[in-house]
């Protein structure tokens, strides 16, 4: 069985209001990634995800591109203890 991680994920440059949150609640989604999103209140956004190492580094490969609009200057990657998430959603 695969070892199941969790990843804070900082994503800074044009991050907000281009769609970025509903880009990685989807891309999660798809890759059966549990935990949130939300925009953080110096513009940049916040997200926690946990699931299998593999999946979780497609991920932040995602994140490093981000929706069509979006332009993303910085990826901060912290690994914690896993928390235990039953999804994945957007917290406001």
């Amino acid at each position: 069985m695969a070892k199941i991680l969790h990843y804070d994920i900082i994503i800074k440059g044009r991050v907000q209001g281009v769609g970025y949150r509903y880009f990685a609640l989807r891309t999660a989604q798809n890759l059966g990634l549990k935990g949130y999103v939300k925009n953080n209140p110096d513009g940049s956004v916040l997200i926690v995800a946990e699931g299998e190492e593999v999946l979780l580094k497609k991920f932040v490969a995602h994140c490093k591109t981000g929706p069509g609009w979006a332009y993303v200057d910085k990826v901060k990657v912290t690994e914690f203890p896993v928390q235990g998430y039953d999804e994945f959603c957007i917290k406001h």
